[in-house]
């Protein structure tokens, strides 16, 4: 079923989703799956797994809360990372509350007080099939649909309700289900135009 010109939004995201598969290569989420699979096995996020999603975000390392991170025990990072991974996994949850629960869980951690690029990014590696990618690009595609996201704080469950709403526009607009990953590529796409 192709798209009905009722919704602009949902036209755009879905066309430019099909723009970024067809644009970026399909390897480029491998270490995204690798972390995502060592998650599913532990039901928690290490250091290392960490350090592997900076990479993948493609974030600087050499800041004061990397060496924050590094000087506290795996296990104590382990231990705040599990309960996380169980929020945004929680199906007695919706989204936008599972999102909200594991970007609060992520809070006492050096590096993930504020902002919500890294810390989106573990969530996904913990429920890749229910959480999206936060960042500055997804922010402005997101403007670009016409859509408005204050960055006071919850911002990443505010996040995710609208994810979900495009998902659901897409869904009955375009008689196509994208997951919240591929609405978050199609916002990356978007907003970096």
């Amino acid at each position: 079923m192709s798209c009905q010109p009722t919704n602009s939004a949902a036209v755009r995201l879905a066309a430019a989703h099909d723009d970024y598969v067809r644009e970026v290569s399909e390897t480029y989420d491998e270490v995204l799956v690798e972390v995502s699979g060592r998650i599913e096995a532990t039901t928690s996020i290490g250091k290392a797994d960490i350090g592997a999603l900076l990479f993948w975000k493609r974030l600087r390392a050499d800041t004061k809360w990397v060496r924050e991170l590094m000087l506290l025990p795996d296990a104590h990072v382990r231990s705040v990372t599990q309960a996380a991974v169980a929020s945004v996994r929680d199906p007695a949850l919706a989204t936008p509350a599972a999102a909200s629960a594991g970007r609060s869980a992520l809070s006492p951690l050096p590096g993930f007080v504020v902002g919500d690029a890294l810390a989106s990014a573990l969530l996904v590696a913990a429920a890749p099939a229910r959480m999206a990618v936060y960042d500055r690009r997804a922010h402005v595609g997101l403007g670009r649909l016409g859509m408005t996201l204050s960055s006071s704080p919850g911002r990443y469950g505010r996040y995710m309700t609208l994810v979900e709403q495009l998902r659901v526009k897409v869904q009955n607009v375009c008689g196509r289900q994208l997951s919240a990953r591929d609405v978050d590529l199609a916002l990356y796409w978007l907003g970096g135009r």
